[in-house]
This record gives structure tokens, sequence and C-alpha cells, in this order.
């Protein structure tokens, strides 16, 4: 715990002199004001979190977490739970749809066993396993207090490590059959929604698994009574190993300066676990796009981010907060590189 209570407590403001001298800087570009949209306004806040006027991306890293999940056993998936495991060896060997998008936009892919089920020493696997895969949160708690502690530690110390290899861009990435339940089970019990309006099909499941699939986060909200005041104790009660690692990574990037985009709905889960523990985290973020489950709007609508992408996307794995590193590479390459009205010689309005 006290790691993750210092982490909390590091997490500085955004450097706001900077923010307004790049602001200046963006209105004295060869365009209309703010004509750049959210290009704009992902320069100024890379600006602020960095300290830097001109920010720049070098090294670019997305992370995997990878957990599995008791409530699996509810028949909320359309896939098995072996899955989980096998697409871990696929994400080792380059063949996952993150692999190729993180190739693409010359990204690294780092991928953490948080709470897979079974032992696997695999080359290239950080391993920071709490335990093997959350209990089943519609019969009781995912996972006790101190583990979910742990795991949100973890997740700190994965971003802390990055950070001190060099890393200035992270993104979330998620691994783990039925994931997608305890991460309606987190939006239901902060925000107060149904659990119909939360609840999506997630791997595409027909209407009798997503009936199941409700059935199954009313009866973990039901059962457990998570705390909406309190995101430790909504985590632990129906939250997941890979959600919780990801919500320590925003917070062990955010005390360290560095930005992270945001991937889906499960890394939305995340976000919001981890904006609830230390609000001032959620200056460091930047959403990707806006996924087919339902509940992502809501997700977002809560963190007030807006996802530039909308692409009918719904794979997780970090797929999105990929596609999106362009588009913060841009933001930083339209504030150094595009000319000022007087150095190009065109004259204002």
């Amino acid at each position: 715990m006290e790691l993750l209570e210092q982490t909390v407590r590091a997490i500085p403001a955004l450097d706001q002199a900077v923010m307004e001298r790049t602001r200046r800087r963006l209105d004295s570009l060869t365009k209309p004001p703010g004509s750049l949209g959210m290009l704009e306004d992902w320069a100024v806040q890379l600006a602020g979190i960095t300290g830097r006027p001109f920010p720049r991306i070098h090294d670019k890293w997305v992370v995997v977490m990878a957990g599995d999940h008791g409530v699996v056993e509810e028949g909320v998936s359309a896939y098995p739970a072996e899955v989980t495991p096998q697409m871990v060896l696929n994400f080792l060997a380059g063949g996952a749809g993150v692999n190729v998008l993180a190739r693409m936009a010359q990204a690294r892919v780092r991928v953490v066993d948080m709470g897979v089920n079974g032992e696997l020493a695999l080359p290239g696997l950080w391993s920071r396993k709490v335990r093997e895969g959350t209990a089943n949160l519609a019969r009781g708690p995912a996972m006790s207090r101190e583990e979910a502690v742990a795991a949100l530690e973890a997740g700190i110390e994965v971003a802390q490590d990055l950070a001190g290899r060099g890393a200035d861009l992270l993104a979330t990435g998620d691994m783990g059959i039925g994931n997608t339940t305890p991460s309606s089970a987190i939006l239901a019990a902060l925000t107060g929604c149904p659990a119909e309006e939360v609840v999506g099909r997630g791997t595409g499941i027909d209407d009798e698994r997503l009936a199941a699939k409700v059935a199954a986060v009313r009866r973990g909200l039901e059962v457990n009574r998570p705390d909406p005041q309190d995101a430790l104790d909504v985590l632990h009660k129906v939250g997941g190993l890979e959600i919780a690692g990801l919500a320590g990574v925003i917070l062990g990037a955010a005390a360290r300066r560095v930005p992270v985009v945001v991937d889906g709905f499960i890394s939305g889960a995340a976000a919001l676990v981890a904006t609830r523990l230390a609000p001032a985290s959620r200056e460091y973020l930047m959403a990707s796009h806006l996924s087919e489950e339902p509940g992502h709007r809501i997700m977002l609508a809560e963190l007030g981010l807006t996802a530039p992408l909308r692409l009918r996307m719904r794979l997780g794995e970090g797929t999105g907060a990929v596609l999106a590193f362009s588009l913060v590479e841009a933001a930083c390459r339209i504030l150094s590189q595009m000319a000022t009205f007087a150095e190009a010689s065109v004259s204002e309005k």
C-alpha cells in the first residue's frame, strides 16, 4: 500500500506556463486558430505533461496485461478460458493484432502476466502474477483488497521500469477471456448505471449469453455491494487483475510525467479506477477510439475524454491505442515543424 500511496501523492499538476506558451505558438502558425482541433489540444496537453514547449516522442510502448476471470463460469464469453494463455503465446510470438499495429507504429509490446490461470515461464514474458485468475465475482469478491493493491503496485512498477528505460509514451492493452464482464461491473458500480446499459456482447456473444452476462453483473453488484466512493473496494470486489495492473500503469506513468493512450472498454475501466484513486492522473490520459461496447461511451463521458477514432473496433489488446500513436506524434510535429505566419511571410487576418 505504501508504493500506491506514494505514487498517488507524486503525480504532479501539468505545467500551466508551458501550456500557455504552447497555445501562443499554435495560434501563430499558418492556420486559423484552433483549426487542427484535437491535434492542438493534444499538443498543449503533451507540453503540460512533459514540461517542454516542443514535446517529442522517441520511445513508444504498449503494455499488454493478461489475467483470467472466474466469472467465465457463468457462461459470459464465446471463448473458453484456455484462450488467455494461448493468446499470451501469440503476443510473444508477434502474431496478434496489437503486434502488427505496433510494428507499423514503430512501438514495442510488453506482455505482463498479472493473473493467468497456470504457470507461464516464457522468454520475453514479464511475470507479475498476483494469483492464478480471479474468483467468480457473481458469487463473491473477485480478489482480496490486498491482492488488488498488489496488482496496482505491480502495474506502477511496470510503468516505472519502462519510464526508467526511456519510454515517453505508453498505451494500455489487455488480454483476459471474460474481462468485459468485470469491466462492466466496475462501470456500473462507479457510475450507478444499470447493468443492461453497460453490458455489451464482448467477443460476439448471442442473446442467451448476453442475458447470462447481464445477470452475472447484477448478481456481482448485489452479492458484493461495492462502495462507489471507494475505487479500491470496487476493484477488489468486481474487478480483474489485468484491469488493476493497467490502473497501476496509468498511476505510475503519471507520476513520471509520461502520457498514456487509453485503448477501449477494459482499459477504460482501468482508467476509471485510476482517476478515482488519483484525480490528477486524468490529465495524463488521451483516449484513442470509441469501442463498440455500449458502456464505453459512458466511460469516456465519465472520464471527460474524447476519442478521435471511431472504427467499430472491439478487440482490445491495445490495438486502438496503437493506432492513435500516429495522431500523438502528429500533434508534436505540427507544433515543432509547422511555420509561423512571420516565418512563412504569410499575411495574418
